[in-house]
Formats: C-alpha cells, sequence, structure tokens
C-alpha cells in the first residue's frame, strides 16, 4: 500500500477515478499547494498527484515549489488544459507525467503504478550504486607491498580524469577489479561501467557487441540491438585481453577513441558516445606492436595513463592480508561461516608458494579449502597447490565424497583448464588414474571442443 498524496481542487471532477484508489492505497488530500507543502513535512509521502486548478494562474511555480520541497517524490500533474506549452513546461518544472482531465479510472492506476514501480527502480539502483562503491572503495584494496602502494597512488592520482587507462599485468593479478575501481572512484561513478572480454568474444561477432546492428544486418539478426559503447554513454568501457583484437577492428575502435562515433553494423547513421575507455592485456603490447599485431596509432591512444599491476610473487607482504579478505568473503559465498582462519603451516606454504596463477589462483584455493574443512581453521591437508600440500590420493578420495557434484564438476574443469585440456596430465594434477578421471568427466557431462569425440 503506498501514501498518495492528492493536490488541489476541484477534486470531485475526477472523483470517481479515485474508488479504487481508497481501496489500493492510503490516500490523503490537500485543498492547494501550501497545504500540500505543510503535509509533506509531516508525513511520508511516496506519489503526489498535483491537479491544476482550471483558473490557476500560477500553477507552475506552485509545481516548482512542490519539486523543491519533495525533491525524490513522483509528481504526477492532471489539468483541463490540453497546450503543449503548458505540458511541456510542467515536465520540465519536475512533473513525472501529465495527464489530461477528464480520463478512464484505469488510466490513472496504471499512471501511479508505473510511477511508483519507477520510484522503486530508481532507489534499487542507487542502492547497488552505493554498494559498487563500497566494494571498489580505495581503502579496501590491499596494498602492503611497496610496489602494490606505488600502483594505488598513481591510481588515486589519475583515477578522476577522462583520459584513457591501459592495465598490464599478468592473468589473475586482478586487473578487471581495479578497472571497476577506476571508474567507481571518478566522476563517472553515477553513469554505467561496461566490460567486455575481448578474449572471449568471437571476432566475427565482437563488433556488434561494440558497435550494436541494425535489424537484418546478418543472419539472425531480427532486431535491431544497441552495442557496449552506446550502453556505457557517459560512463566507462573496459576493453579487457584487447591485445588480443584483430587488426580490422584495431582500426573501428581507432575511429572510436578518435571521433567518438561508429556506426552500427548494417547501419549508415553515426552514433555519438562519450565513454571512457580503460583496456587490459596480459600480453607484452610493446612486442606485439613490434611484430605488427597491435596498431602503433591505437596504442598510443589507450596508454595514455599507464598502470603495471605486479604479480602476488612480487608482493609477498599482500599474500596473507589477501588471503585473510577472500577467506572472509568466500566463507559468506560457500554458506561455511564456521571457518575463521588458516594453520601457521598453511600460513608458511602461502608465504613460501610463488603463486603462477596469481590472485586468482589464491582464491581458488581458498576456495576449494573451505569446502573440504570440517574444522574451524583450515589445515594443510585441504590445501592444495602445485608442488606443495596435499598431494595423496587419499583427498581425492575424500573430495568425491565431500564434494556436490557441481562442485567437483567445478574442480575438475578449473584443473584441466590449467592442464591445457590434457586428461593425463590433470589426471596426474588430481592423484587419480586416467581412467578414473574420464569416468567422472563422462558422469558429470564436462565436454571440450577440441577433444575428438566431442567434435
Amino acid at each position: 500500500m503506498a501514501n498518495i498524496l492528492i493536490i488541489g481542487k476541484p477534486v470531485q471532477e475526477i472523483a470517481p477515478s479515485y474508488e479504487n484508489l481508497f481501496l489500493q492505497h492510503q490516500i490523503d488530500i490537500a485543498p492547494n499547494e501550501k497545504d500540500g507543502v505543510e503535509r509533506l513535512r509531516k508525513q511520508i509521502c511516496d506519489i503526489i498527484l498535483f491537479n491544476f486548478p482550471e483558473n490557476g494562474s500560477d500553477n507552475i511555480t506552485s509545481l516548482q515549489n512542490l519539486r523543491i520541497n519533495a525533491p525524490d517524490i513522483p509528481i504526477v500533474v492532471t489539468s483541463k488544459k490540453e497546450k503543449a506549452d503548458l505540458i511541456v513546461e510542467a515536465i520540465r518544472s519536475g512533473a513525472s507525467d501529465f495527464l489530461v482531465r477528464p480520463f478512464p479510472p484505469e488510466k490513472l492506476e496504471i499512471t501511479l503504478n508505473r510511477e511508483l514501480e519507477n520510484r522503486i527502480l530508481r532507489y534499487e539502483i542507487d542502492y547497488l550504486r552505493r554498494q559498487q562503491d563500497v566494494i571498489y572503495d580505495f581503502s579496501n584494496i590491499i596494498a602492503v607491498s611497496p610496489a602494490m602502494k606505488e600502483v594505488m597512488s598513481s591510481i588515486k592520482k589519475l583515477a578522476d580524469t577522462d583520459s584513457a587507462f591501459l592495465i598490464t599485468g599478468e592473468t589473475g593479478t586482478g586487473k578487471s577489479f581495479l578497472s571497476g575501481a577506476i571508474h567507481f572512484n571518478s566522476r563517472r561513478r553515477k553513469k554505467p561501467f561496461v566490460k567486455v572480454n575481448c578474449a572471449s568474444i568471437p571476432d566475427t561477432l565482437l563488433e556488434s557487441e561494440f558497435f550494436g546492428h541494425e535489424k537484418g544486418a546478418f543472419t539472425g539478426a531480427d532486431k535491431s540491438r544497441i552495442g557496449r559503447f552506446e550502453q556505457a554513454d557517459g560512463g566507462t568501457v573496459f576493453l579487457d585481453e584487447i591485445g588480443e583484437m584483430s587488426h580490422s577492428l584495431q582500426a573501428k575502435l581507432l575511429g572510436v577513441v578518435d571521433d567518438c562515433t561508429f556506426e552500427r553494423v548494417g547501419g549508415n547513421k553515426s552514433v555519438t558516445v562519450h565513454s571512457r575507455i580503460i583496456s587490459a592485456t596480459n600480453v607484452d603490447i610493446e612486442k606485439e606492436m613490434e611484430k605488427g599485431n597491435f596498431r602503433r596509432d591505437l596504442y598510443y591512444r589507450i596508454n595514455v595513463l599507464r598502470v603495471h599491476l605486479p604479480p602476488l610473487r612480487e608482493r609477498r607482504k599482500c599474500i596473507i592480508p589477501l588471503a585473510n579478505q577472500l577467506l572472509e568473503k568466500l566463507k559468506r559465498s560457500t554458506k561455511k561461516k564456521k571457518v575463521v582462519g588458516f594453520s601457521s603451516e598453511v600460513i608458511e606454504m602461502f608465504d613460501r608458494y610463488h603463486w603462477p596463477g596469481n590472485i586468482r589462483e589464491l582464491s581458488n584455493t581458498i576456495e576449494r579449502a573451505i569446502l573440504l574443512e570440517e574444522s574451524e581453521v583450515i589445515q594443510k591437508a585441504n590445501v592444495l597447490l602445485n608442488g606443495q600440500g596435499q598431494s595423496k590420493p587419499e583427498m581425492v578420495r575424500q573430495m568425491s565424497l565431500r564434494l556436490e557434484p557441481e562442485q567437483e564438476k567445478a574442480m575438475i574443469l578449473e584443473t584441466l583448464e590449467k592442464c591445457m585440456w590434457i586428461q593425463k596430465d590433470a589426471a596426474k594434477q588430481l592423484n587419480m588414474s586416467p581412467r578414473s578421471l574420464n569416468y567422472r568427466i563422462k558422469k558429470l557431462g564436462i565436454k571440450y571442443k577440441h577433444w575428438r569425440k566431442n567434435r
């Protein structure tokens, strides 16, 4: 039930329209704008219905005053006058909608319900954005080692600019997370933040993903679609793995960076956007440029501001604080809140290990350990690292007994990916026979397009 404040006379002209509203909502009626403002100061209101008096000369002034006193409350205006200039002026002065009297009760009901839904959506968006600000707060980023302190110092100085950013670093160092931190700590924080992984989308579809397409542009394009750059207008586009992009698409991207304009696939109209571009790559982009794999002119345009994320092995002081932060996050998502820390042996293992997969590997290792651990402290027996920790076949046997099928499937998939989908190597990593692994792959429905049986 919503609280609706109705302002203005004569209310009797549309009183029949209120019959259902009195049953569905809490209605309060104020004779004029002044009385309405007084009521707004004393009670909660979800929506205002302002009925312009037929001979009122200062209706727009009254509307503006209402908007000042109720900046976040939708105001639906009704009037007997159907003048275009009055409607335009009312909308510009803060009205959410304008209805011409008389109108059927259903129209009023639909309008009010729509405005109430829009208000809820605005609150939800605002809440999510504030949550994102908390997630990407610079103070929550672990930067204990000198190398990471230097990175954070640079980002804090440069985040609130509109210049293009290039983030380099190995896989799993947190480039995607850092791009979000840059956006949500900039003046564009209330605008969209759109991510595109250039390596995960086929080159034939990446152009449409970037710029959108018109209906009939290609087979299967049964309707028009806007691209990521249009979605991010006024905000930020994060292009992950930009080094994987083809030469032809690099040339089209160059046009967007230079002129802020492009054409949808199959279209001939220029679309103008003002999106900030943050790019990331895990390859040596300078070497790729020298080899001719990356356009030199595009390189200079995306490389205005540069940040290199050091691998985890070069920021040793960050490992344990990161592990503790990840533990708090992962034990909530896995719903195993009784796990509160790591044993001294595990901490020593983490300190000694070289972490080729960086933060992503650390996160996966902790998540797996949480799922296997039955005590309050993660023990060495449940930590699986390459060349360290548990290597007993018994651990794999216990794993299959403890894990749900989805968790076991995720673990096997992760190991297969690390071993380039070679089952023999993955079986060795999991301390099981190739035959046993093959059985589990079939049972769990795991497929890989380059396996002969899946071609």
